[in-house]
């Protein structure tokens, strides 16, 4: 008789799989030919999907409501699904100690866009932002991000600014945490569930008793409800599967106004009457994100 149920981790080739919304992880393994949709990525199964399965194997993948993939190395035509099936994607990102490059979060938005994932960005140790310089730079990161439609809580630690709507926002549902290394992604999974890390543990040594512990991607239960995907510190987000076309059309700033370009399709970086190079000299558009932008078309011109 085959079941159903959601892969919380893998490695190689082995996985665990739990009853969501019942947190119940058993062990399962892919044996002989699974048919799999997704054949161009290195890790066709992801933590997030939806398996049927007959005894401990996995028979099959069902069809995902979403995922974030990104190039397995940089520039390279293999992807890899970070995860599948995302209720939120909450990006963390620093101003300072580290700085998150803005490349790579108009990167990470953009994925989201493309595969239909809804996103907020955390704003994490804003303790830190408190002296007038910082606040500027903060304010202005608002303004540009929140300009183009995206929710930006701020987040710390240290004061608990942010962290009880963090908790009742991720009481439902599955979460997805990434960012950079350094943002503080595990310290704000260990605020909203103080007791998470035994728990993880014990799952984990359980698990891998005698295996290779390697980082993989896992997702975890919450005391309160809920679920989070906590991913490893990413030091880049490489574009994949996306034609220079599309590519304007996951800047949501971008995609409101350029029906209103002249000459269809527009590359937005030259053409005369393009609605979008328009919106950039009244203010509507950030510089800042357009040359995020024309990197991102450059990338894709290398890749060809």
């Amino acid at each position: 008789m085959k079941l159903t149920a959601t892969v919380v981790k893998h490695t190689g080739s082995h996985y665990l799989l739990s009853h969501l919304p019942v947190w119940d992880p058993f062990p399962a393994v892919v044996r002989g030919k699974l048919r799999l949709n997704d054949t161009g990525s290195t890790n066709p199964i992801a933590v997030g999907d939806v398996v049927e399965y007959e005894g401990e194997v996995i028979t099959s993948v069902l069809e995902r409501r979403n995922c974030i993939v990104r190039s397995s190395t940089n520039l390279s035509r293999q992807r890899h699904v970070i995860a599948a099936n995302i209720d939120m994607a909450w990006l963390v990102v620093t101003l300072a100690l580290p700085e998150t490059k803005q490349a790579f979060i108009d990167r990470f938005l953009v994925t989201c866009e493309a595969y239909k994932v809804p996103v907020t960005i955390l704003l994490n140790k804003a303790d830190l932002y408190k002296d007038a310089d910082i606040a500027e730079i903060v304010e202005a990161f608002r303004s540009v991000y929140e300009g183009a439609g995206y929710r930006v809580l701020p987040s710390s630690v240290r004061s608990g600014e942010g962290i009880e709507t963090l908790r009742a926002e991720c009481s439902h549902g599955v979460n997805l945490f990434s960012g950079v290394s350094g943002v503080g992604k595990s310290s704000l999974i260990k605020a909203l569930d103080p007791n998470l890390a035994p728990r993880i543990g014990a799952i984990s040594e359980h698990f891998l008793q005698g295996r290779h512990t390697t980082t993989f991607y896992e997702m975890y239960p919450l005391a309160g409800g809920g679920t989070i995907i906590d991913t490893p510190g990413i030091r880049g987000f490489g574009l994949v599967d996306f034609s220079a076309e599309e590519i304007s059309t996951c800047f949501p700033e971008m995609l409101a106004v350029m029906d209103g370009c002249r000459y269809k399709p527009c590359t937005h970086t030259h053409e005369p009457g393009c609605a979008v190079l328009e919106a950039i000299d009244d203010g509507r558009i950030s510089p800042d994100r357009y040359n995020s932008y024309l990197g991102m078309l450059e990338d894709q011109r290398k890749y060809r």
